[in-house]
């Protein structure tokens, strides 16, 4: 199974989660920002963050990007502060390419100044590779 984690980010959250998940499972890790061509993906990781309640517009530029049929289902993981804001226009933007976007999204605690302060901490990052994990897992063996 071709899995691939492409990322965006502004603060080194995204990146972190994003590095840590690429560690467990073995997989590539490609930062949205060096605009990677995809091609072949079965499963694709989407790690991003919510900056003023919106994903920022350069990852939704590059999201815009990837070909049609380039990617066959996505996960969303998502890094806020609020912890309740999830990457709806990047769900949008891949599910009209036809691209699967599984259900379940994850949302991990960021920081902005003080709100959140020492997020995304161990447990946050642990609890993201365990979701990105489990979701892999039941894709391999389907």
């Amino acid at each position: 199974m071709n899995t691939k984690i492409i990322y965006f980010s502004k603060t080194g959250h995204s990146k972190k989660i994003a590095q840590r998940i690429a560690e467990d499972l073995k997989i590539d890790v490609l930062n949205a920002k060096d605009q990677p061509k995809l091609q072949d993906v079965d499963l694709l990781f989407v790690v991003g963050g919510i900056y003023g309640g919106k994903s920022d517009p350069k990852f939704l530029e590059y999201i815009d990007q990837i070909d049609e049929g380039a990617v066959k289902k996505a996960i969303l993981m998502t890094s806020c502060t609020s912890n309740k804001s999830t990457q709806d226009q990047v769900r949008q933007k891949l599910e009209a390419k036809g691209i699967t976007v599984f259900k379940d999204e994850f949302l991990c605690r960021g920081n902005f100044l003080i709100f959140g302060w020492g997020h995304p901490n161990k447990e946050d990052i642990q609890n993201a590779v365990d979701f990105a994990k489990e979701h892999y897992n039941s894709e391999a063996e389907s």
